[in-house]
């Protein structure tokens, strides 16, 4: 067990293992308190990424571009749930890592697929979203079912693929480490692949999705300017106080994407550029991308009427009964 014991001895993740990592110590209250959160919070986020999905899979009304790449990021931050929280968890609360240096490198890997497929869907949402408003007449030819999905495949495959080549050949030897002891599972990569993965991991998407977001902005509220003007001389009253409505919405809506997604990545990365060790600090951070999976449903779901009601249908069981996907879950709402 990792809580501390009477005799407050040191403990060794691997005692018969003389290169073995001194584990850390913690009380049984602290213990058993950081297992039941962490529990919680997995489950959660499990919980919150399967109703999305079951929703956009099981409702034919929902099968639109847009929702095919809220599906993708909902399946990403199921796995995040289901397999990183809980492993990162284990290693938190332990302070060791118990599961071989095969099984660290692969999970190492998945978490690095995981994440970077979330990135790649919010840089698709920013696209999908910007064709929309900006380009309101070619969108329905621009952005198809088809094209949407061949887009999410590509974008898993350059993950895998990115993340297998980078922690294959990229990361650093740790048995050639002075500090290096077993039961640890660091990430270190050499410079060259770590500058490159600042640039293709954090500085292009970040810089994309502000940039695409800020023109959303722009013509936004450009819009509401005219619809403004068209108030005041009497001609557009009525339409023009709805689409006033919906575009404030909008903007609220996309600002919320941005803070959250801001918040969540900016601080880990700056903390990595000034940080060459692994620190409490750092780990807090990571656990807030962890975390943005568990956030990301009620950002890009919870907002939209349509999940509301297609989360009533399923907790009620009622996606059970003939013809139950043929429901218009959209229905008064506008999606």
């Amino acid at each position: 067990m990792a809580y501390e014991t009477e005799h407050h001895e040191t403990q060794y993740c691997f005692p018969a293992i003389n290169s073995s990592c001194i584990k850390g110590k913690r009380s049984r209250h602290e213990y058993n308190i950081m297992y039941v959160f962490f529990s919680l919070l997995s489950a959660w986020t499990v919980f919150l990424n399967l109703l999305v999905i079951i929703s956009i899979s099981h409702f034919k009304k929902l099968h639109t571009p847009t929702n095919l790449i809220i599906l993708s990021l909902a399946v990403a931050d199921l796995f995040v749930g289901l397999i990183v929280m809980p492993i990162e968890a284990i290693k938190l609360i332990e302070m060791c890592w118990y599961f071989g240096d095969a099984i660290c490198r692969l999970f190492l890997i998945i978490i690095g697929l995981l994440l970077s497929t979330s990135l790649s869907n919010l840089v698709l949402i920013a696209v999908d979203r910007y064709v929309a408003v900006c380009h309101p007449l070619l969108y329905p030819k621009k952005i198809t079912t088809t094209k949407m999905l061949i887009s999410i495949c590509v974008c898993w495959f350059c993950s895998s693929t990115y993340n297998i080549v980078s922690l294959s050949y990229g990361s650093v030897d740790m048995s050639h480490r002075s500090d290096a002891c077993y039961g640890e599972c660091p990430l270190v990569l050499d410079f060259a692949l770590g500058v490159t993965d600042l640039f293709i991991s954090f500085l292009f998407p970040c810089t994309l999705i502000i940039t695409l977001y800020l023109r959303i902005f722009y013509i936004v509220h450009k819009q509401v300017k005219v619809i403004n003007s068209l108030m005041k001389s009497g001609k557009c009253e009525m339409k023009g106080s709805v689409k006033r409505k919906s575009e404030s919405k909008a903007a609220l809506t996309l600002g919320i994407i941005v803070t959250v997604y801001l918040l969540c990545w900016i601080p880990y990365y700056v903390l990595c550029l000034t940080e060459s060790s692994v620190s409490s600090a750092s780990s807090f951070l990571a656990w807030c991308l962890y975390i943005n999976s568990c956030l990301n449903p009620n950002i890009y779901a919870l907002f939209y009427p349509w999940f509301r009601t297609s989360v009533k249908h399923i907790l009620t069981l009622q996606i059970f009964k003939p013809a139950s996907s043929l429901v218009n879950v959209l229905t008064d709402h506008n999606s």
